[in-house]
């Protein structure tokens, strides 16, 4: 009998963190970030960028949230505009 095939797991994206940024990483490609404001001055917003999009928040777990989500968005709409092989 012979064993089982492996399936390969994709690997997660995870948060990196970091003292004024957080960094979405999936292996060696960036994917997105959340940053504070300028050193001193901050104003309590978590400013986004994750793929195309940009924003906002006032805490910290709506601005990886909205990072993950615009990441997530990306990689579903990007099928859409690939074209058929064959």
């Amino acid at each position: 009998m012979t064993p089982p095939a492996k399936r390969r797991a994709s690997k997660r994206p995870i948060w990196e963190r970091g003292y004024y940024s957080h960094g979405y990483w999936s292996g060696k490609q960036k994917l997105g970030s959340v940053k504070l404001g300028p050193k001193g001055e901050w104003d309590g917003i978590y400013r986004w960028q994750g793929g195309n999009h940009i924003g906002e928040t006032a805490t910290l777990a709506q601005a990886k949230q909205a990072v993950e989500q615009a990441v997530l968005l990306g990689t579903k709409q990007l099928q859409l505009f690939q074209e058929e092989e064959g």
